[in-house]
């Protein structure tokens, strides 16, 4: 499949539990030494309406650091520290408060600041309006928080509103992209006999 070495046999086990949890639960092994690096790409938006955009939504995030990109929206390989920059939500801030600082919006790799192995939170997603809450909790090093800086309007809803700029965002727990190709980044390598496990877990609640 698109070059990659040996058959991956592949599970993911979604849970849905009586405390609102989504659980995904990715399980893989390989006969030949191959790179893993699985997400799900899921979009939210807490108003449930995508006429309104996820500008107002406040955005917390347990990261110090995030990887820059280039002009393909590749990491260069550099950890950079988010303080004193729009990459910081070690605090909650609203996603539009700096997105027109960051060349084309979001769509960047955050190194999550962990303390273990272990499943933890991660970040939080509030919507203010509705008084929804998102919580992540993950046992993956990264975050790709994208922006939907992208989306143009093709897709609709199921009741036929366009899904615009803006109206939907991703919080995609992983390793960070391209890892194969930066050393210096947490590697993303699986080899036959070993199992690759990773857990997300997300969280919904109203206040």
């Amino acid at each position: 499949e698109e070059g990659y070495p040996g058959n991956l046999k592949v599970t993911v086990l979604y849970t849905l539990t009586d405390e609102n949890e989504l659980v995904i639960d990715y399980s893989a092994e390989t006969d030949k030494a191959t790179v893993v690096n699985l997400t799900s790409h899921s979009y939210f938006n807490l108003t449930a309406d995508a006429s309104n955009t996820i500008l107002n939504h406040t955005l917390q995030l347990n990261a110090a650091q995030y990887t820059p990109v280039d002009a393909g929206l590749i990491p260069t390989g550099e950890l950079k520290d988010v303080k004193g920059t729009p990459f910081d939500f070690l605090t909650a801030h609203t996603i539009g408060e700096r997105i027109a600082a960051v060349d084309g919006g979001y769509d960047h790799n955050f190194v999550l600041s962990r303390t273990g192995t272990d499943i933890e939170k991660v970040a939080t997603l509030a919507d203010s309006a509705s008084g929804r809450q998102l919580e992540v909790y993950t046992t993956e090093p990264g975050l790709q928080f994208y922006s939907g800086n992208f989306l143009d309007g093709k897709l609709k809803t199921p009741d036929g509103k366009a899904i615009n700029k803006h109206a939907a965002l991703c919080l995609e727990t992983q390793h960070y992209p391209d890892s194969p190709n930066k050393p210096n980044f947490p590697s993303t390598l699986l080899k036959p006999g070993e199992k690759y496990h990773t857990v997300t877990k997300y969280k919904t609640s109203v206040h």
